[in-house]
């Protein structure tokens, strides 16, 4: 394929209503719940693995779909269920991403199968990139790994934050400095398998929205991994470190960056789950809602208002899938296209959600609908895997070619 076609075929087509169906069926039940309790949702997990969604073939599938969309069509379903408890099935797919990007084709084949476990025995993936002083600015990254010839090991040391499933998970891949004099192209990743010891969960944070979803602290003290451990492996990170400190051009692309690159497109369509929620809520709310005699989708005010938020939504939805559809094909971001699908699908959620709040009044802003939860499940959007400030950073920078600050 060397156009893109947005006409979905017959397997996206059962794809989206395979997903759709367990969103209405499954996920929305239980949203409400798992978003009171914050806690990590197992028996939705439990029905998600039973049925095949959640598992190391269905990313896998949906990953290799030579059109690109297969993996937006199953989030913006997942999402529209609600964000939450689609984080909790798909967080442990960014840690995937992440092997994936940076692994061989033995250290995936090794790990990818442990993040997910199978029905009955499940199990997780974390991706371990944020720090407390190192968010946006990944350079700014303090977590150390040393290697250990005498025993073949790397010793890991720091604090990770903000991991989607962080401490709960079996498999870590975390982000390290191998030497700081580097800094971002002297980063690499690694697997942190089952059990090992010094690595241990600390502060779960107590979150504004997608509350059913576990994050927290990783705590890396004196953790030594194996050096089969290594993402990619040391003859390609030592020969990569050699280019770097000679002053040539990286050959690889950021450990963390390159994992992100790979979800943003993803992340879009989940945002753009959220925003359809909650406009469809609203939409049947102002055709059911009469004031002063008559509904109040007849007010231009609110079927106006309705108007820009489809248009938004579609708008969004294009970019996303343009690039997805780039990424499948190999297609180099020349403006940045998967931070534009990113930036737009975020703050569009946003926007959305809390007009929808608006159309609804006071009934918007109670617990009774679920526009409330959507509106605070939204802005996380706009927050993580790069805020809206370093997507139109990387996409000013794109575009100007200049290195702006």
């Amino acid at each position: 394929m060397t156009t893109p076609s947005f006409d979905l075929d017959q397997d996206h087509l059962d794809l989206r209503e395979w997903v759709h169906t367990f969103a209405a069926d499954v996920i929305r039940p239980a949203a409400s719940e798992w978003d009171e309790k914050e806690e990590f949702p197992w028996p939705v997990l439990e029905e998600a693995a039973k049925i095949g969604l959640y598992s190391l073939d269905f990313f896998a599938t949906q990953s290799f779909d030579e059109t690109g969309l297969g993996i937006p069509v199953a989030m913006e379903e997942l999402f529209w269920g609600d964000a939450g408890i689609g984080l909790s099935i798909v967080g442990t797919a960014l840690a995937a991403a992440g092997l994936r990007a940076n692994g061989t084709d033995e250290q995936v084949g090794e790990w990818a199968p442990q993040m997910f476990g199978s029905p009955g025995d499940l199990k997780l993936g974390a991706f371990c990139s944020s720090e407390p002083d190192a968010g946006s600015d990944v350079g700014a990254m303090r977590t150390r790994a040393v290697y250990d010839g005498a025993t073949d090991e790397w010793v890991l040391n720091g604090t990770k934050t903000w991991a989607t499933n962080g401490g709960l998970a079996d498999i870590h891949v975390v982000t390290a400095v191998v030497d700081p004099s580097l800094r971002t192209r002297g980063q690499a990743s690694f697997v942190v398998p089952p059990g090992t010891r010094g690595l241990s969960q600390g502060q779960k944070f107590s979150k504004h929205g997608i509350r059913a979803s576990h994050t927290a602290e990783v705590v890396l003290d004196q953790c030594r991994v194996p050096g089969r451990c290594l993402l990619g492996g040391k003859e390609k990170l030592d020969a990569r470190l050699a280019k770097a400190r000679d002053g040539a051009r990286s050959g690889g692309s950021n450990s963390s960056m390159a994992t992100f690159e790979r979800t943003r497109p993803a992340v879009g369509a989940q945002a753009i789950g959220i925003a359809r929620a909650a406009y469809e809520v609203a939409l049947d709310y102002a055709k059911t809602r009469e004031q002063f005699g008559k509904a109040i989708i007849e007010n231009q005010a609110i079927a106006f208002a309705l108007a820009d938020m489809k248009v938004s939504i579609d708008a969004s939805r294009l970019l996303v899938w343009r690039a997805a559809w780039m990424a499948s094909q190999g297609k180099r971001f020349e403006n940045a296209e998967g931070s534009m699908s990113k930036l737009f699908a975020g703050e569009t959620a946003v926007k959305v959600t809390t007009q929808a709040m608006q159309i609804l009044g006071g009934n918007g802003f109670t617990r009774e609908y679920p526009v409330e939860r959507m509106n605070r499940d939204a802005k996380i959007y706009t927050i993580f895997e790069g805020t809206s400030e370093i997507q139109r950073l990387v996409i000013a920078r794109a575009i100007s070619g200049a290195p702006i600050r």
